[in-house]
Order: structure tokens, then C-alpha cells, then sequence
């Protein structure tokens, strides 16, 4: 019986060491996690490119953190994030990921516990006001704002030259002038104005924005299109231009490209992002300048400032290693100067955190564009932009006017347009 005693207490003794060594081995577990991070993000020439320059830059005081950037595609992100995020589970998610500013609402509407809270980790007030909406909820911050998406209108010089108009005469025209410019291009070089692909409403974005006003209202959920008076001047002026024959179509991106660097279109009214892909053709060198976008006539609010895409960070909130992760961004794309200078330099990109706009980066020369310093401008357009709500329907919302645009070309009323387009939302979306 002795023994047997003996043996029950050497038993108990293993059994209570192999829980401490387990209890031990948890906590290394749980230490690797934190000082491991993984971020998904999309595009490697510049969302990647960016994490790595600012994973270079965290190293040199975090040794010891491991930064996985994993790419995928920006599609392939949204679905494994709603997949996740249904299942309720947060096996498989990473700990930092992109999510474009159009979407991040509807994130942060649908799964608010699953975002960690970063008010605490960045200032808000250094970024750009426009930026800090899509990545707010609740009062509080969720997002770090990363890429400015700001507009201005791409023009080749020579061209518009030829039709009799110089640099100041872009300064401060309205989507009317502009479209006259057009007939005044092709009539003269017998190049388009601009290229358009019909399933895609970017510039319808841009010029409602322009004047402080979107698809939903304020509340970013209510459809707002019937009576949307920008809404409305921006589907004429849309229609104008094909109208006046000054529009070549595209069906994609490559074709959108090739339009301007074969040389076929005059002017590219988009965001910043676009100034890689207009390099890209060397022989053009010196031959393009970039204007502020025009702006609505009818609209006593537009502006020559606008925003098309851009970007932020977020933080996953039940995935091991949310803190290290939050500290991550507050150290990096939350608050270095010097590391927005390099992604200016290194990949061209443009941020909205406002204190480095005052570097050199930002007031070099630009020989391609004629001189111009075109990082300066986008940066002083930038603080322009006009704060709207994307709210969560932005996408759902365009399915709809796509649709009714070709029918407002093909002859529909306009009032007729938006009242049938305000009909389908509230049906579909409420």
C-alpha cells in the first residue's frame, strides 16, 4: 500500500510538471506570436513596396520582430477577410491588412469587434481631413491612413499647344471648358480628349466628390441619387463628352494605358497613382504638365480638388499579436516623416500624413513633367480634397448606375435616370 502511495505521488508530480512545462511552452507560444507580424496587402510595385521600406525602417529598433508581407490580390483579400470574419473565427487571418477606403466602412459596420482600436496609436489631426472618415467608426479610429488618392488633370503639352491653349489657360476651368478644350484638340490634332470605359465610374466619383457629395447620404447608408443635384450635372457633363465625339473607350486597364502612351488621348483626368504608368512611355518626356482637375459649374461647393482610390491599414483585433502589430503602424506609416519621403522616392507614392509633406521629396523638379514640381501640387491638393461619407454601398450603388448611364446615353431623362436608379438601391440595398 506504501508503495502504491509512493508511486500515486510520483504520478501527480509528472503530471503537474508536464502542466507546468506545458503552461511554459504556451507562453513561448503566445510570446513568438506577438513578436511575429503578417500583413496582406495588394500590388507590388507600390502597397508592397511600401511595407517593405517601412519594414526596413521598423527593424532598426525592433530587431527582433518578424514582418511577413503577404500579396494578394485585392479581391482574393475581401473574400478571405468576409470568409474569415463569418466564420467567426480568426484562425488564418493576419494581423495587419489593406483595405480600400471605398470598402472600409462596410467592414467596420458589419464586424466593428473584429478592428482593433488605434486612436491611440497615431494622430488623427496629421493626416489629411478626407482620409479620416472611411477609417473612423464609432468615434473612434480603426485605420491608419496610408496612399492619397488625390486627382489632377495629366495633359500633354504639345498637343494642347497645337489647339491654341497654354498652362494657365487649365488653371481654373470648369468640366465645360474642359470639354470645349476637347473639341478644340480634335479638331486640330485629331486626337481624343479622353478615354473612358463605360463600366467603370471613376470620373463620375471624382467630380461628385469635388463637391463634397457622394452616393449615400451622410449617414453612408441612405441612397442618395434622386435629387442629387452634383449627381446629376455629373451625368451630363459625362454625356457631353461622348457627345462631342472627344472620347476614346477602353475596356481595361491595359487598353486605358495604351491610350496615353500611344499618344491617342490628350489629357487623364485620375488620381496621383497614375504618374508610374504615364513614364512608363520615355519618348514623352517633357511633354506632359499636370493641371488642378476642373471643376462643376453648377456646384457653389466644387472645388479644383478631388479623390479616386486610395488606401489603409488595419489591424485585426483577436489575432495574436494585435499590440506589436498596432505598434507597427503607429511607428511607421502613423507618424515617420522620413519614411513617406522614401516612398516618395523609392515608388512615387503619395501619402496624406501632412507633416512630411514639408520635405525635399516633395519639392523636387520634375523633368518629365516639364519641371513642374508635381509632387508639391498633388500635396497642396490634397489638404483640398472634401470630406464625404463612402458609407457602404459605394460598389452596390455603381452596379446600378452603370447601368442607368447607358440609358441616360441612349436617351432616357435624366430625372427619369436617377429616380429609377434611387428606386433599385432602396430595394436592393435596405
Amino acid at each position: 500500500m506504501k508503495k502504491m502511495w509512493v508511486l500515486m505521488l510520483v504520478t501527480v508530480l509528472l503530471l503537474s510538471a508536464c502542466s507546468s512545462g506545458g503552461g511554459g511552452n504556451t507562453a513561448s507560444e503566445g510570446e513568438k506570436a506577438s513578436n511575429e507580424i503578417t500583413i496582406w496587402a495588394w500590388d507590388p510595385s507600390f502597397n508592397i513596396a511600401a511595407l517593405n521600406t517601412a519594414k526596413e525602417a521598423y527593424a532598426k529598433d525592433h530587431p527582433d520582430v518578424k514582418i511577413n508581407v503577404v500579396e494578394y490580390a485585392q479581391n482574393d483579400i475581401i473574400q478571405k477577410l468576409n470568409t474569415g470574419l463569418n466564420s467567426g473565427t480568426s484562425n488564418g487571418l493576419p494581423n495587419i491588412v489593406l483595405i480600400e477606403d471605398y470598402r472600409a466602412q462596410s467592414f467596420l459596420n458589419a464586424y466593428p469587434d473584429a478592428f482593433k482600436d488605434l486612436s491611440s496609436n497615431f494622430t488623427a489631426s496629421d493626416f489629411a481631413d478626407y482620409k479620416l472618415g472611411p477609417t473612423a467608426y464609432d468615434g473612434k479610429q480603426y485605420g491608419v491612413p496610408f496612399d492619397s488618392g488625390v486627382t489632377g488633370l495629366y495633359y500633354r503639352t504639345d498637343l494642347l499647344e497645337q489647339a491654341g491653349y497654354k498652362a494657365e489657360d487649365l488653371q481654373d476651368i470648369t468640366w465645360d471648358d474642359y470639354i470645349q478644350i476637347g473639341k478644340d484638340v480634335k479638331a486640330k490634332t485629331g486626337k481624343d480628349l479622353i478615354t473612358l470605359d463605360p463600366n467603370d465610374l471613376g470620373l463620375i466619383r471624382m467630380m461628385i466628390q469635388s463637391a463634397g457629395s457622394w452616393y449615400s447620404k451622410e449617414d453612408g447608408k441612405t441612397p442618395n441619387l434622386a435629387g442629387n443635384e452634383a449627381l446629376k450635372e455629373a451625368f451630363v457633363s459625362y454625356k457631353a463628352m461622348m457627345d462631342a465625339n472627344v472620347v476614346k473607350l477602353n475596356s481595361d486597364w491595359s487598353q486605358f494605358v495604351a491610350a496615353f502612351n500611344n499618344g491617342d488621348v490628350a489629357t487623364i483626368p485620375t488620381g496621383n497613382w497614375i504618374t508610374p504608368s504615364v513614364r512608363q512611355e520615355a519618348s514623352q518626356s517633357g511633354q506632359w504638365a499636370v493641371a488642378p482637375l476642373p471643376k462643376m459649374a453648377g456646384q457653389p461647393n466644387s472645388v479644383h480638388a478631388s479623390n479616386l482610390g486610395g488606401s489603409s491599414w488595419y489591424v485585426m483585433n483577436n489575432v495574436p499579436g494585435a499590440d506589436q502589430a498596432a505598434d507597427f503602424l503607429g511607428s511607421t506609416f502613423g507618424s515617420d516623416k522620413q519614411l513617406y519621403q522614401d516612398l516618395l522616392n523609392g515608388i512615387g507614392a503619395i501619402g496624406t500624413y501632412k507633416p512630411a509633406t514639408e520635405g525635399e521629396a516633395f519639392d523636387k523638379a520634375d523633368e518629365f513633367f516639364g519641371g513642374q514640381k508635381i509632387f508639391a501640387d498633388f500635396a497642396k491638393w490634397t489638404e483640398e480634397i472634401p470630406s464625404v461619407n463612402y458609407g457602404v454601398n459605394t460598389y452596390a450603388i455603381e452596379d446600378i448606375l452603370v447601368v442607368e448611364m447607358q440609358n441616360f446615353l441612349n436617351g432616357k431623362a435624366i430625372d427619369d435616370v436617377l429616380a429609377d436608379a434611387q428606386k433599385q438601391a432602396e430595394a436592393q440595398l435596405n
